[in-house]
């Protein structure tokens, strides 16, 4: 059994939903946790694409995810989750961590319990999975025997810092710091957790979103039990890669 805990509001579609069906149409089963105990809701303007502009096809969800998100919100674990506070880690074999970077997000990102829930994870050596945004919650999981992030002497990547600054000049005249989840990009921040900064890893240009037949243009770094990706478009090979180290 998997744990994919979520924000109440405004997580990512994609990097929620691809996973999901993934995971699900192989056989994997999926316990969604949300700090209130009720469904967790996407960013709408991901689903929508309203407030983005002229560039609402390039930065919302594709229709491929939302088809994946649809089907999820369908799932009755989905909308029967656990709460933050009721998760054990020992009920579960590995934990994936979704990103997104609208306000909602806080309170997942900065959330003492899932850090400390990530950082059993690291101790149990279970499988890890962190894309975009998720890897600044794993970044942030301090170990109380080092005093360092978990992902100290890991290599990891996350959401880059051309990505994020792109998302936020394409956007920023009208919708503001909406893509600025905090002052220090998601790169930036995540390298200042790791021993040498040369063990974050860019990968190509990330300009162009996978699909099931075609990962070809996506990246994900894996070190020992510890998955990460970038983007949305990473979803489909950070799932498919997610299957491989859980199976």
């Amino acid at each position: 059994m998997i744990l994919m805990p979520i924000p109440d509001f405004e997580f990512d579609p994609s990097e929620t939903g691809i996973p999901w069906k993934v995971l699900k149409d192989n056989g994997v089963d999926i316990t969604f946790a949300t700090p209130s105990g009720k469904p967790g809701q996407a960013d709408p303007r991901m689903l929508t694409g309203n407030g983005l502009g002229i560039w609402k096809k390039v930065l919302m969800a594709n229709a491929d995810a939302l088809k994946c998100y649809a089907s999820m919100t369908k799932d009755d674990k989905f909308n029967h989750p656990v709460k933050w506070e009721e998760i054990n880690p020992a009920d579960y074999a590995a934990i994936m961590l979704p990103g997104g970077h609208a306000p909602g997000m806080r309170t997942y990102l900065d959330s003492g319990k899932l850090q400390n829930i990530v950082v059993r994870f690291f101790d149990d050596q279970k499988p890890v999975g962190a894309i975009c945004h998720g890897a600044l919650l794993a970044a942030r999981s301090i170990d109380p025997k080092t005093g360092k992030s978990v992902i100290y002497n890991y290599k990891t990547t996350a959401l880059l810092k051309s990505q994020e600054m792109a998302a936020y000049i394409m956007t920023c005249l009208w919708r503001g710091r909406y893509y600025r989840t905090y002052p220090l990009t998601v790169e930036d921040e995540v390298k200042s957790f790791l021993i040498d900064k040369k063990n974050f890893f860019r990968g190509n240009s990330g300009l162009i979103r996978d699909t099931l037949n075609d990962t070809s243009h996506s990246f994900s770094v894996l070190d020992r039990k510890y998955l990460s990706a970038r983007w949305p478009g990473d979803a489909y090979h950070f799932a498919l890669e997610f299957l491989k180290l859980i199976k």
